[in-house]
């Protein structure tokens, strides 16, 4: 029978598969899988939600004007050259289908964010994975990995899910390396929670080029992730070709106006920011005097490294956690197989991790 056939290579696609929510376990669970921030939304934020129920009957302003005024007044950023989207995996999709297509070439690393793989391969392209060092994104192997044919260089920063960055200097060596016509995609969804003098998320850059653009969402620190919103930070010529193919409702109102809401209760950020700090800087020793590899993280996620031998591998630990309601990010399909991502929880979630690995390591 005859039916209609997605284009070459749409099926040799792995889609995307979330980590655990919980469903079907019974008792308490705590869903340390997902890097949602564990103090939620602000309270202005949730009550805006819901006060813009009285217009859903109302189509959204279709360039949400509302929304990038606000961001560029939190972040001193001329509005014309932000767009919105649902979520930043929505503005990901966006520039693969722009500047990639048969033919080129887009290069991620190792253990890059899982979007990237799947908008490059959507639109016929072709992925290059540049090798990490220390699961670190390497300047020198992306620049070694660089040929005739690529078009984009996808590069999150802070890295998920392995919770390294790259210092700025490094990310300006690597736009000065790169050639012009190769789009820099700086993905800084996890910027909020980096505290280190030497990091920048890519304002500068964006600012000073023609050939950067940076990522942003809302779904992290802000705690907006069921609204989905993200922005992007984008040079004119780029922000006029991302508008042409970008539907003209994407960002719906009551996400909107909760994320306007976010962005102006500055207090409830920085509470956010602190507890994030605080409670990844005690997980991380704590996990560590078990035995247990932590590889150091700035984000609000830390990843944790199991051995190999039987009985206390990663796969071991996560049926193990599960049963006690701990759902933390099994990660085979980001080639870690023997690691687990642990979300930075609120004060209970995160001592009843490290008891139950505690009582797990000590298992014979």
């Amino acid at each position: 029978m005859s039916r209609p056939v997605p284009k070459p290579g749409i099926l040799d696609i792995a889609p995307y598969t979330p980590g655990k929510s919980g469903a079907g376990l019974h008792g308490r669970v705590f869903k340390l899988s997902a890097n949602e921030t564990a103090l939620g939304p602000s309270p202005k934020a949730v009550a805006a939600y819901k006060a813009a129920a009285d217009h859903l009957a109302d189509y959204p302003e279709g360039s949400t004007r509302l929304l990038r005024e606000a961001i560029g007044r939190a972040f001193g950023l001329d509005p014309a050259r932000i767009i919105c989207g649902a979520g930043s995996d929505e503005l990901l999709t966006y520039l693969a289908n722009v500047y990639l297509g048969p033919g080129d070439e887009a290069i991620h690393t190792t253990h890059g964010f899982l979007v990237y793989p799947i908008a490059t391969s959507a639109n016929g392209a072709t992925n290059v994975i540049a090798a990490e060092k220390n699961l670190t994104a390497d300047v020198d192997a992306i620049l070694k990995a660089v040929t005739p044919r690529t078009k984009l260089v996808w590069i999150a920063n802070p890295n998920n899910p392995t919770g390294t960055y790259v210092p700025f200097d490094e990310i300006k060596r690597l736009r000065a390396g790169l050639p012009p016509h190769v789009l820099l995609v700086l993905d800084a969804a996890y910027a909020d929670f980096v505290s280190r003098n030497d990091y920048e998320a890519g304002i500068e850059l964006v600012a000073t080029t023609e050939n950067t653009v940076m990522t942003r969402t809302f779904s992290k620190i802000h705690g907006l992730a069921a609204a989905r919103v993200g922005w992007m930070y984008a040079p004119a010529n780029v922000v006029d070709a991302i508008n042409r193919i970008r539907g003209p409702f994407n960002v719906s109102t009551p996400a909107s106006a909760a994320a306007i809401a976010s962005l102006e209760d500055t207090a409830h950020y920085r509470t956010a920011q602190q507890h994030t700090e605080q409670w990844r800087a005690w997980l991380t020793e704590e996990v560590g005097k078990l035995g247990l590899e932590v590889t150091p993280s700035v984000a609000n996620f830390i990843l944790i490294h199991f051995p190999q031998s039987a009985g206390k591998t990663a796969a071991d630990a996560d049926a193990f956690l599960t049963e006690r309601g701990l759902i933390l990010r099994a990660l085979k399909n980001y080639k870690l197989p023997n690691a687990l991502r642990l979300t930075v929880g609120l004060e209970e979630a995160n001592r009843l991790v490290v008891a139950a690995l505690a009582e797990f390591m000590e298992r014979k």
